[in-house]
């Protein structure tokens, strides 16, 4: 079957859709939200596609459940109505909508592990730093990784959030000593032109209309630096 697309600029993957949800792939470098650059993002051309597929003139609703990074790729789930966003809302404030992403890292990480820390954000320079716990500023940050494989001086870890900070998971395998491959304000030695190798890959649910699970999953890459591993 032929994968779908919202014939906007660029381009978006749909995962999935109903009535109430939109699951798209997000690119690797769009916006999920409008910001300061006027760059595209997520939420307008997928109000664009809404309202392509309607034929009416009116704005549609969507509602943006949670973000991902400028720089990060995979699975955002987004409500195509006001009481569909608030259930999900629900779910992410209660923890019960899993996630889990992959990334590849550099260095050797140990075969799984439970990572907290406590984060900052300097939001003139959208970046966050992890700091003492005692920072009033700060917040909790807690990620749990499982690593895949091994290639040389590079991993693939499966990681799967208990919180959801900006740029969490790049600021804390960072602060370990395990960069993102292609992270380039966070990483190590990272030469330009890199695609970062974060993307959110599984996500499941519960129905907020229905109430029945909703599981989702990307394939495996199949291009550089993902091809390197077996999985």
């Amino acid at each position: 079957m032929a994968k779908k697309y919202t014939s906007t600029t660029p381009q978006i993957p749909i995962v999935f859709e109903d009535h109430h949800l939109l699951i798209i792939d997000k690119p690797h470098e769009l916006l999920s939200q409008e910001d300061h650059t006027g760059d595209p993002d997520v939420v307008t051309l997928c109000k664009q596609y809404l309202k392509q597929e309607s034929g009416s003139d009116s704005d549609p609703y969507l509602g943006l459940v949670h973000r991902l990074d400028r720089p990060v790729g995979g699975l955002m789930l987004l409500a195509k109505s006001s009481k569909a966003a608030g259930r999900l809302s629900d779910q992410l404030r209660d923890r019960t909508i899993q996630k889990t992403y992959h990334a590849i890292v550099q260095g050797t990480p140990p075969a799984n592990g439970l990572l907290i820390h406590h984060l900052v954000k300097n939001r003139n320079r959208n970046r966050v730093r992890a700091t003492a716990s005692t920072n009033p500023e700060s917040k909790k940050a807690v990620l749990s990784f499982q690593k895949q494989d091994q290639e040389d001086e590079l991993a693939l870890l499966a990681i799967h959030l208990q919180t959801g900070r900006p740029h969490q998971i790049r600021v804390q395998l960072a602060e370990e000593g395990y960069p993102v491959w292609g992270d380039y304000k966070y990483g190590i030695q990272q030469p330009e032109g890199r695609t970062m190798a974060l993307r959110a890959v599984e996500l499941r649910f519960e129905h907020p209309i229905h109430n029945k699970e909703v599981h989702v999953a990307l394939p495996f890459p199949g291009h550089s630096p993902w091809s390197q591993f077996k999985k």
